[in-house]
């Protein structure tokens, strides 16, 4: 080999070394960049618990343990928010869905080597943690959960029941937010009358509705169903004496007076069958003297 092609082929090595080394160089610089992008990445935010799904202080959970029966148990969540498992003690469970309930104690069993492979199921058993209690005139007074089903005024008074017979239209809801409690009156048949549901207020635990009662007549005399009945808007004298049944053969309809209270005393008025009576008013139908 030449001299001249000696020297070529050194200065072609040395150029492919040079390049070599800057890569490597380059890469080197590269790797911290790249850990500290990956560092930097924002790591994925944690799913919103909805709180109707939420388990809470006082439920009580039911959780079972597939092919290992001698760990199913049911459990009160305590005011700290925890129950106690067999084997792994505490746990706190408030305010993670059933399903992320599950999952944390399945992590437990298998950290501890207590299951191998566990599958876990947790239930809430009974809501005690948000309740609306609905008192007064409907069919089963108490306390009701909140739930994707019932969460407004006519919800809950329809799953008391509804209203009782003496049970007025107008309800009272009773709310505390922020520590100031205020009072809202929801006339639900004109609610649903007028189509307006913007008063069917969206309730949250430890609410309160109390149904009213209705406003009342009382029709006695020479009636055949002598009682009390409850008033209805603009109703009149024959209305009130239909509801009691109607005159019997001995009344008379120019019999027929309204007692009713004003002041201090009761007036005893005659009536016309067309006159309107009020709430409380006493209905008397007089026997006929022929």
């Amino acid at each position: 080999m030449s001299l001249a092609n000696t020297r070529a082929s050194a200065l072609a090595l040395g150029l492919l070394l040079a390049l070599a080394a800057a890569t490597g160089a380059a890469l080197a610089q590269s790797k911290p960049s790249l850990a500290a992008a990956a560092r930097a990445a924002p790591s994925p935010a944690p799913q919103a618990v909805n709180a109707l799904e939420a388990v809470g202080p006082g439920d009580m959970v039911r959780v079972t343990v597939f092919r290992n029966p001698d760990l199913s148990t049911e459990a009160r969540v305590t005011d700290q928010g925890t129950i106690f498992f067999p084997l792994i003690g505490e746990v706190p469970v408030a305010g993670l869905t059933p399903q992320q309930a599950s999952k944390r104690i399945a992590d437990q069993l298998s950290k501890g080597k207590f299951v191998v492979n566990p599958e876990v199921q947790l239930s809430i058993a009974t809501v005690n943690s948000r309740q609306v209690s609905v008192l007064g005139n409907v069919a089963r007074p108490g306390r009701y959960p909140i739930d994707s089903v019932n969460r407004r005024v006519s919800d809950f008074v329809a799953a008391a029941g509804g209203m009782a017979a003496a049970g007025s239209d107008t309800v009272t809801v009773v709310q505390v937010r922020n520590g100031q409690e205020a009072k809202t009156d929801v006339d639900l048949a004109q609610m649903f009358r007028n189509g307006n549901l913007s008063a069917n207020l969206e309730l949250a635990p430890g609410d309160t509705i109390y149904v009213h009662r209705a406003p009342m007549i009382y029709v006695y005399g020479e009636v055949n169903k002598a009682g009390a009945y409850r008033l209805e808007p603009h109703m009149t004298v024959m209305q009130a004496i239909a509801l009691g049944g109607g005159i019997n053969t001995r009344g008379t309809e120019r019999g027929v007076r309204i007692h009713r209270r004003e002041g201090n005393g009761v007036n005893k008025i005659d009536a016309r069958l067309t006159d309107e009576v009020r709430v409380d008013d006493v209905i008397y139908v007089k026997e006929s003297i022929f």
